[in-house]
């Protein structure tokens, strides 16, 4: 868990901190820019090095890191490399999409670490591949929830694409984080509540009845 919210952190706090760390000791805003995203990538791949494994969380983060650092790199306009965490989290918003039609969505893999362990309280307490492998509203539940990701993420892609070309330059990126975790704060209770109406949380709920069922050999 610590790990995570490490990566979380490092993606996103340390390049603001490097960001205006360097705007403040006069250095170009491309730079800067530049800069900032190429510390990511290190870090990113100095923990794939010393893990050499690649879970969801950490391969989501370097896909997004790759489609950063290549538009970092061929592009010398900084209102393009300033709308650049548009464009990346445009990409997340489709692959979360794309995810629906594979074997596990992106909001089963990135969620299950975090709550299995946790939920559903109650009978029918099984690991999430029994429920996945048997239950079919568990598994519409995480296709959905990863549409919800989805849409919400193109959403926040478009307004950080507008902000990058609406606002003063060195203003861009607080306001992107800003967003970023507005953003994130209301999927994540839209998603919950989702959950939760659909009894993921709860072990007595319908959601979980046919193994309930099952056991009682009815």
């Amino acid at each position: 868990m610590t790990g995570r919210w490490l990566t979380v952190a490092v993606n996103l706090g340390v390049p603001l901190v490097i960001y205006y760390g360097l705007r403040a000791a006069g250095v170009g805003v491309y730079l800067a820019l530049l800069a900032d995203t190429l510390v990511s990538a290190a870090f990113t791949g100095y923990k794939l090095l010393r893990e050499r494994t690649l879970d969801g969380l950490s391969a989501f983060f370097t896909a997004m890191l790759a489609v950063a650092v290549v538009v970092a790199l061929v592009s010398g306009d900084e209102r393009l490399l300033l709308a650049k965490e548009g464009w990346v989290t445009a990409a997340a918003g489709l692959w979360f999409l794309a995810s629906v039609r594979m074997s596990r969505p992106l909001a089963y893999l990135f969620t299950r670490p975090l709550l299995e362990r946790r939920f559903p309280i109650g009978p029918a307490r099984e690991p999430w591949e029994v429920y996945w492998e048997r239950l079919a509203r568990f598994r519409r539940l995480w296709r959905v929830s990863s549409v919800i990701w989805g849409v919400a993420l193109l959403l926040d892609a478009a307004a950080r694409v507008a902000l990058a070309y609406a606002l003063p330059v060195d203003a861009v990126r607080v306001a992107g984080t800003l967003l970023y975790a507005a953003a994130t704060v209301v999927t994540m209770l839209v998603t919950n509540v989702h959950y939760a109406l659909s009894g993921l949380f709860n072990g007595w709920s319908s959601l979980y009845e046919p193994l309930r069922r099952e056991r009682a050999g009815t």
